[in-house]
């Protein structure tokens, strides 16, 4: 947008001053073809009038040195010719041919008009680049009977010159204008647009602020034209209500899902004690209450870790990923070993430390491992593999499970997805979700992938600490 507005100031400038210097240009010309027009329409008159008497006479001659004179003074070249066309005398030497060709289209028609009586005209506008002399011819009238004409042929050099002096003065000041409305312009332009890139960029971190449970910046912009700082206000106001609707939001997950927790065991163990007091019919229907409160309580978990995830706040800390990832492993092998699955891990990070907000890295790992052993079979294998490369911390665990569609693999992130072929096996579908959440929170990267082989494999990007 500022290229495009200055774009648009630039071309009104550049216009502003084509327009005005042009027509500038052109009547400075006009001015000085009019002031040489007029020096020499007086002194071919006057050379008119001198020229009466020596025609009627028939001694032409004694204007050549008056003539001569005036050619050596100024350069230019004087002919009087008679009403026949015929060259009477001229401002060379007695003897010589004269100085101007009456041949010349440009001679020949204007001594034509002269012995027609009429009046000489300036002719096409002079140019710095047109050397054409200025050739003007006057009848020789006596008593209102033409006689013949004068004809004066002059350089326009010095005319040209001081036309292009013009010009050139004329371009220069149209570039310092030019050149000085772009200085005003930049800052103009900055000055405008200034509340705009703030809320551009305060657009873009609104989305990550509040998915990570940070508060938003405000905007709180104090420059720029009236109308875009009251937007910025309008936005700041925008932010932080949903910042505050989407706090209010995660914190009554959290205290809901932590209030439910106690009647919820008090209903298990009632469950539990009633084990052995109902009939046989009614036993089935106990056990299967049991079970459902059993899934209660690990959906319950699962919307707290989410809660904890979304509300965690503060900075990213950095964070030793082989020690966590041994500890982890560690922790899961007692599950993995109960179900006769082989729980490894490649690779390390080395010296690298990832950062991520407190404990995030843990329950990075929690919900992928215990997601991992959740669908492998007995007699499989899950793989943990850890690597670094451009400065990110590379982290995926791969299992050997039914695995997703390739269609499915966009969906598995939402919240309380689950596929249809996995309904036979217990979750709530927030385990990827939580971890989506972590490393959004991290400015991390999350990707699926099936791998060949079968089962699924989740990596996880996060930035390295510097």
């Amino acid at each position: 947008m500022r290229s495009r507005l200055l774009g648009m100031v630039w071309f009104l400038v550049a216009l502003l001053v084509f327009g005005l210097g042009v027509p500038l240009a052109l009547s400075v010309a006009g001015a000085e073809q009019q002031r040489l027009f007029l020096d020499r329409l007086t002194d071919t008159t006057r050379f008119a009038s001198l020229a009466q008497r020596p025609l009627i006479d028939g001694l032409p001659e004694s204007l050549r040195e008056e003539l001569r004179a005036y050619s050596s003074l100024y350069g230019v070249d004087v002919l009087v010719v008679d009403k026949e066309r015929v060259p009477a005398v001229g401002s060379g030497r007695a003897g010589e041919p004269a100085t101007i060709d009456l041949n010349r289209e440009d001679v020949s028609d204007r001594v034509q008009a002269a012995l027609a009586g009429r009046r000489p005209e300036p002719g096409p506008l002079l140019l710095p680049w047109n050397d054409r002399p200025l050739v003007l011819a006057g009848p020789v009238l006596v008593d209102g009977e033409v006689r013949g004409a004068v004809v004066t042929v002059s350089p326009t050099d010095r005319s040209r010159t001081r036309i292009l002096w013009w010009w050139l003065i004329i371009g220069a000041g149209g570039v310092l204008a030019f050149a000085l409305a772009l200085l005003l312009a930049v800052p103009v332009v900055q000055w405008i647009l200034r509340p705009v890139r703030r809320l551009d960029e305060a657009t873009g971190a609104l989305v990550a602020a509040v998915v990570s449970g940070r508060d938003v910046e405000p905007v709180g912009e104090e420059r720029g034209p009236p109308e875009l700082r009251k937007l910025g206000r309008s936005f700041d106001r925008m932010a932080a209500s949903v910042g505050d609707t989407l706090a209010a939001q995660r914190a009554f997950v959290a205290d809901a899902s932590h209030q439910l927790r106690n009647p919820l065991t008090a209903l298990k163990l009632r469950l539990v004690n009633l084990e052995g007091h109902v009939d046989s019919e009614a036993e089935v229907h106990r056990v299967a209450a049991a079970a459902e409160a059993d899934r209660l309580n690990r959906i319950l978990d699962e919307l707290l870790s989410m809660a904890r995830a979304e509300n965690a706040g503060g900075d990213l800390v950095p964070v030793d990923v082989d020690d966590v990832v041994a500890e982890r492993v560690t922790d899961w092998r007692v599950v993995a070993d109960s179900r006769e699955i082989a729980l490894s891990t490649t690779g390390s990070a080395g010296e690298t430390k990832a950062l991520v907000p407190a404990r995030g890295l843990d329950g990075i790992l929690d919900a992928l491992l215990d997601n991992a052993l959740k669908f492998t079979g007995r007699g499989s294998a899950v793989e943990v593999s850890v690597s670094v490369a451009d400065e990110r911390v590379r982290l995926s665990v791969r299992d050997h499970g039914p695995g997703l569609r390739a269609d499915e693999l966009e969906r598995a992130t939402d919240r309380f997805w689950r596929s249809s072929t996995h309904q036979n096996v217990p979750g709530s579908g927030l385990g990827l979700a939580i971890v989506s959440r972590i490393v959004a929170r991290a400015e991390g990267d999350l990707r699926l992938d099936l791998p060949d082989g079968g089962g699924l494999r989740v990596t996880v990007e996060l930035p390295a600490a510097s």
